[in-house]
């Protein structure tokens, strides 16, 4: 044991019994962490509904100080309390917690480009990796944002360096919604596109005044049409684009139209 103390500088000659003294301490802590945990969710059971959650909240502050104490406890029977091996020890904490925490810190760094940048701000819907929802918080460390399923997702900033940010709104409370209606390839596409244009230029949604677009694309298995056109409230963008499939689709099978069917995969083919 006296190796491994002069080996490590800032450690004491240790025996077994600090040893087994160590070992006491980090059982108790433990099992004491074990009994806050049944403890904090069997008050949380019986305590009204509402107040559950925030029970709940109970545990893991608990057993953070938990183990702060039983380190407290432990650090002084591992360290000579002298000048110099407390130096050597905050020396090496010091370096591990900078090493632990360098991707925090690189959190924080971009929090604080993204602020000065305004990449994005509180209101904006933005997508990034494929997470698609509206901005709530920007915190020191992660951005919150709500999905239109109602999910929140916590996105650390950091990913601002690997990852592109795409901002639909950028500060503005509307913006601009895409419609997709897919259709047989045999049909008047000017009437097609009128019939749309019209749809979408009387929907309650519709910004006033803001133009409206409709963009067609051949495609193998018919045509694609992209009604675009904006949204009053960025809140209520999902609710535009079902007011508009719903009132298209409905137009279009008065007109006789066909809509385009993806073809079936022939099961019983080798």
């Amino acid at each position: 044991m006296n190796e491994t103390g002069h080996r490590l500088g800032f450690l004491r000659d240790l025996t077994w019994s600090h040893i087994l003294l160590v070992v006491v301490v980090l059982a108790g802590c433990h099992l004491l962490v074990l009994a806050v945990r049944r403890i904090v969710r069997s008050a949380a059971e019986s305590a009204p509904s509402h107040r559950r959650l925030l029970i709940l909240r109970i545990a893991p502050f608990a057993r953070l100080l938990i183990w702060i104490a039983g380190i407290a406890i432990i650090v002084p029977i591992l360290v000579e309390p002298s000048f110099e091996n407390v130096v050597a020890l905050v020396a090496t904490v010091g370096l591990t917690l900078a090493f632990a925490l360098k991707d925090y810190v690189s959190c924080l760094i971009a929090g604080v480009v993204t602020i000065i940048e305004n990449t994005y701000q509180p209101g904006d819907w933005i997508e990034v990796d494929g997470t698609y929802g509206e901005v709530k918080t920007i915190g020191a460390r992660a951005v919150r944002i709500v999905t239109a399923d109602d999910t929140e997702v916590f996105i650390p900033h950091s990913r601002l360096w690997s990852a592109s940010v795409s901002n639909a709104s950028s500060g503005n409370r509307g913006l601009l919604c895409v419609t997709n209606f897919y259709l047989h390839a045999n049909h008047d596409g000017t009437a097609v596109r009128q019939t749309l244009t019209e749809i979408s230029e009387a929907s309650s949604y519709r910004k006033p005044e803001s133009p409206v677009k409709v963009v067609a694309s051949e495609m193998p298995w018919g045509t694609c049409y992209k009604v675009k056109a904006y949204v009053t409230d960025s809140r209520e963008q999902f609710a535009m684009i079902t007011d508009l499939t719903i009132r298209g689709k409905e137009r279009l099978r008065t007109m006789g139209i066909a809509f385009a069917q993806a073809p079936y995969a022939d099961a019983g083919r080798d």
